[in-house]
Parts: C-alpha cells; structure tokens; sequence
C-alpha cells in the first residue's frame, strides 16, 4: 500500500508525470523514468491494484493497441489540495448571505496574502525571474509547477489545482489563484486554460514585453 502523502518513490514519480500529462503509455512513462520497461510494468501493477490509477485501451489505426494510463480521483487525491470542508462551507455562507460581489472581494484580498508569503524569497528579483522562483516555492510545497519562457511570453502552468473542489463550486477561486501569481510576479496575468475545462492543469500567461523590463 502506497502511503497517503506524496514521497520520493518510484511509484510517485509515476504519479507526477501522469499528472502532467493527463495520461501516458508504458513507452512514455519508460522515457520519463530513465527505466525499463519491465521497471515501468511493476509500478503500474501496484498502481492500479492500489486504485491511483486507470487503464484504457487505445486503438489507432492498424497498428496494435496500446494501454494507456491516467489517475484516478484517488490518485489525485494524493497530491496537496489547499482546502477543507470548512472553507467550502464558509464560502457558500458568505455568496448566499452577502452574494458574489462579496466573495469576489474576500478572494482579491486574500490572492494578497497568498502572494505576500513568498514575497522575502522574490524580493529584488525582476518579474520572469520571479515567475521561475515562484514555481521552485510552490514545487516545494507539493504544487506540481512548471513555467515556460517563448518569444510571445511566459507561461505559468500549474498541474495540481491547489483548490479544485472549491473552484468546481465557485470559479471565482480561479481568479483568485490568478490573482496571487500576478501579485507574486508584479505583473499582470491571464488564465487561458483551465482544469475544470477538461484542461491538463491550469496555464496563466504572462505577456513578454511586459516582464522584460
């Protein structure tokens, strides 16, 4: 049995790389790894006897089918999610009582506060360099984090949503998490892809002639 927290093993680092890519063949997961694939197979076994993951078959074209492999909600479950029930129950409190306007302001304030806990490590830096540190922080706690740098901009990808059942209930979270990243890397962001879309992570998108300066 795979413990509940995420560690260093074998078998979670399968889970990380299924939770980036959404899903994943043995091939893929060998080319990952760095292992073989008999290697892959036996972590695949006690995965999915555990429940973390699921098998599909793939047909495409002549060729012969292939499994694939994604998480299952249990295996989710198994990285950092920055919520309890009782969040959820305050939210729907405040929406119900005070109505969205008010949940819209308490989440803008608290994107502050999010951003505010990584501001000693970021201070100084310029933006692009604090969008990459800011990824190192939330890695660090967990938060599957990966940032981009192209010509047209950087982009901010996160792949474990820190908040994904409060966001299915209320998308203003969305703008929330938004919110910190464009307080954290002082600069302003936009979220183009979603999870609760069907999206493989969350991407925030910031604009290259703006961080340059």
């Amino acid at each position: 049995m795979i413990p509940s927290q995420l560690t260093d093993s074998p078998a979670d680092a399968v889970l990380s790389i299924l939770q980036r890519q959404g899903e994943a063949t043995i091939k893929d997961l060998e080319t990952g790894l760095g292992v073989t694939a008999t290697a892959v197979r036996q972590q695949i076994a006690g995965l999915l006897a555990d429940g973390y993951i699921t098998q599909e078959l793939e047909r495409a074209g002549r060729g012969r089918p292939k499994h694939v492999y994604s998480l299952t909600p249990k295996g989710r479950a198994r990285f950092p999610h920055h919520y309890d029930e009782f969040t959820n129950s305050l939210l729907r409190e405040i929406l119900v009582s005070e109505g969205p306007q008010k949940v819209t302001e308490l989440l803008g304030r608290m994107s502050h506060r999010l951003a505010e806990q990584y501001e000693r490590q970021l201070a100084g830096l310029p933006s692009a360099e604090r969008a990459a540190k800011l990824t190192e922080l939330l890695n660090a706690k967990g938060i599957l984090t990966e940032v981009t740098f192209a010509p047209d901009g950087i982009v901010f990808h996160e792949y474990t949503c820190p908040y994904y059942e409060l966001a299915r209930e209320n998308r203003a979270i969305c703008d929330m998490e938004e919110g910190m990243i464009a307080h954290a890397v002082q600069q302003p962001v936009e979220l183009v892809s979603c999870t609760l879309d069907g999206h493989h992570g969350c991407q925030f998108r910031i604009e290259s002639q703006i961080v340059t300066g």
